[in-house]
């Protein structure tokens, strides 16, 4: 992924010497294992891990140039870490594939940029949380097919988007469970050259479990399963980064991203304040999810394993992993520092003359008698003369000189349908649910 769009936390977790490491690791803990079977030499096991800490970091261009005879990059790295090692180096690697290493490699990686990830919505739910409690009660319009439905408030808007991400938090935990496997059975994953307790030490020394039927690879659905649970977290991003572009529009304007002093919107007129931050967000949810289309499609393999899903990995992985991880940071940052307009959103709501509380008026005439039908009529032919007025005209005073609506309801209980508290009456039980407390 390209720096602009990078958070150094997430990205040297795909380094070549991140990567490099983990496979050491691996192949070390393995050796290990095999010392404590009597397989290979303790001694041997043992100078592996001192001659790597004597040496220091691998030397990438040196592996690279290994890679670029063999055409190979495990027996590349073998190679290296014999150069380092000596003799003993000859005892790394038994009964073991490729695939053991690539495949267990890529649940750690996968493992700890979940983690990330999960903490980086944890913090965009604390924000959420806060701006949620600042607007509980901060009315506003709320919208369905983009036209003025019903009164709402802007913390109720929040306390969705807290709910949303709450269960995309649930998703990554349980994404990172079953993405976080270890392989190490060798050719075609029958364990004919290494023992299953091989496995199950180097499961428990990088943090994973051994994975059920191997068959040379981890079976690519659990892949599929994570990079698609990124596809929908990417989702809920690039809908609450839509809203906010939405309540930005001039012609809402009822809140706006944080515009710093020296910001310039655009290059030719110097009035402009773009939504920049959440249209952004908007492309790189679309990254994210171009990677769940290739992830399922590598779930189909050939027999025991193909390296069909390699190339497609080694983009997606990092990709999508590093662009969410930002995506989720910058969204943190708008929610926290959003520009909210409580006067526009009132002005807003009240613009069309009262029209958003016709519901109310409506089934006050049916609980007065008169039928859904007639009662909708009435409604109605008023709310399109407001309508057509732009808000000009006021549905109460309408629906109050209206003979048919005045025959069957007073002037009081019309004045009352236009109650705006009445819409909030159940926030604490809604923020309740979302929050476990409403104050």
């Amino acid at each position: 992924m390209i720096p602009r769009y990078s958070r150094p936390t997430m990205a040297v977790i795909w380094t070549p010497e991140s990567r490099f490491r983990i496979w050491f690791e691996i192949e070390a803990h393995a050796m290990d294992a095999m010392a404590d079977l009597g397989t290979v030499p303790v001694d041997a096991a043992k100078r592996v891990w001192e001659a790597d800490a004597a040496a220091g970091a691998f030397e990438v261009a040196r592996i690279d140039a290994i890679e670029a005879e063999t055409r190979h990059d495990v027996i590349a790295f073998l190679t290296h870490v014999s150069e380092r090692t000596g003799p003993e180096a000859r005892f790394l690697h038994q009964g073991m594939t490729s695939s053991d290493v690539l495949d267990t490699c890529l649940a750690v990686q996968l493992a700890r940029a979940a983690d990330i990830l999960i903490a980086d919505v944890d913090a965009l739910l604390a924000v959420l949380e806060r701006r949620a409690f600042e607007h509980k009660l901060t009315p506003t319009i709320g919208r369905s097919h983009g036209i003025h439905a019903e009164p709402v408030t802007f913390g109720l808007k929040l306390a969705q988007a807290h709910a949303e991400f709450a269960r995309n938090r649930a998703r990554l935990v349980a994404a990172r469970a079953e993405i976080a496997t270890c392989a190490i059975s060798g050719a075609v994953g029958t364990f004919a050259n290494i023992d299953p307790r091989v496995e199950a030490y180097v499961a428990d020394k990088m943090g994973l479990v051994p994975e059920t039927v191997s068959t040379q690879v981890i079976p690519r659905d659990r892949h599929a399963m994570f990079f698609a649970v990124l596809g929908v977290v990417a989702s809920s991003v690039e809908r609450l980064a839509t809203e906010v572009r939405h309540l930005q529009r001039t012609e809402v304007l009822e809140a706006e991203e944080y515009f710093a002093p020296g910001q310039k919107g655009s290059s030719a007129m110097p009035h402009k304040r773009n939504p920049v931050l959440t249209e952004n967000l908007t492309g790189l949810a679309r990254l994210v999810r171009s990677a769940v289309t290739p992830a399922l499609e590598n779930v189909a393999l050939w027999h025991e394993r193909d390296i069909s899903h390699s190339s497609v990995e080694r983009g997606i992985g990092p990709d999508a992993t590093i662009t969410l991880d930002f995506a989720l940071a910058r969204l943190t940052g708008v929610i926290d520092k959003l520009l909210v307009y409580p006067e526009r959103m009132r002005k807003n709501l009240d613009r069309m003359g009262g029209l958003v509380h016709s519901q109310r008026v409506l089934l006050a005439l049916t609980q007065a008698g008169v039928s859904r039908e007639d009662a909708y009529r009435f409604v109605q032919r008023n709310a399109m003369r407001v309508w057509d007025s732009d808000g000009a005209l006021s549905l109460m005073e309408l629906l109050k000189a209206d003979p048919e609506v005045a025959a069957a309801l007073d002037a009081a209980t019309i004045e009352d349908s236009f109650d705006l508290g009445y819409h909030f009456r159940h926030v604490d039980t809604i923020f309740d649910r979302v929050f476990g407390r409403h104050g």
